[in-house]
């Protein structure tokens, strides 16, 4: 799918500009809100994105597809990580990898983050915003977000392209790979499982307050999140999976 870049200056947050284009009705499917700087850059859990000026993608797509929408919305994310980490390893950073459900990380610290949002969903007419926040020329980032966690940027791993051309990657692989979460294409889930690089290991599903040990055996979009137990397998629906890691980490 095409996707059509808005540029803004400085904004509270590029997916507010698109929740505000979809409430004033003049949301376009694929139009994709870009920003030199947020004042408020949201990530996941309410959790403030570090937005400098001019370091950073800071982006939201609008979703519009056609009813029902994706059986899982869980696939948006997964597509939305894969297109950021082909980005990554395309730009020389071989050794990022996929968090659940959301996170690029780059040696255990942050490269990027992903959010999808859908705010009084209707499947009669189905609406998302993926935002997407990626550190591009950061040298360093604030005393209190490092006190959060680790963070890195394109620059830090050694690598140093022009945000127009990170900005130009991202929007096609963007849009190619949120084709295929749309559509529910399977092959999300092989290669989002080889991204985690996690299938085999001992790890720990969280789904609310409840925390399940075993080892993973798949990520479906039908099956969801699969673990043996040792006494057999137990399926968890990906909507109420909030974390897959490593047991004991």
């Amino acid at each position: 799918m095409d996707l059509r870049a808005i540029h803004h200056d400085e904004v509270d947050s590029t997916s507010e500009r698109a929740f505000e284009a979809l409430r004033l009705g003049t949301a376009r499917n694929g139009d994709t809100h870009l920003a030199a700087s947020q004042s408020a850059g949201r990530g996941r859990l309410g959790r403030r994105w570090h937005s400098a000026p001019g370091e950073g993608l800071y982006l939201s797509v609008v979703l519009l597809p056609p009813p029902p929408g994706p059986t899982q919305p869980a696939a948006l994310t997964m597509a939305a990580g894969l297109a950021v980490l082909e980005v990554a390893r395309g730009f020389g950073l071989r050794g990022a990898r996929l968090k659940w459900p959301n996170d690029v990380l780059v040696h255990g610290a942050k490269l990027a983050g992903i959010l999808v949002e859908s705010r009084g969903y209707d499947r009669a007419a189905p609406h998302f915003v993926v935002g997407v926040g990626l550190n591009v020329a950061q040298r360093e980032f604030p005393a209190e977000l490092l006190a959060e966690r680790p963070a890195t940027s394109l620059a830090l791993e050694g690598a140093a392209p022009p945000l127009a051309a990170v900005e130009a990657a991202l929007l096609g692989s963007l849009g190619r790979r949120l084709a295929q979460g749309l559509r529910d294409d399977p092959r999300l889930c092989v290669e989002f499982e080889a991204a985690l690089e996690l299938l085999g290991a001992e790890v720990a599903v969280h789904c609310g307050d409840e925390r399940h040990l075993g080892r993973l055996a798949g990520i479906d979009l039908v099956d969801g999140v699969t673990i043996d137990t040792g006494a057999g397998a137990r399926s968890f629906d990906l909507a109420w999976v909030s974390a897959v890691e490593r047991a004991g980490s």
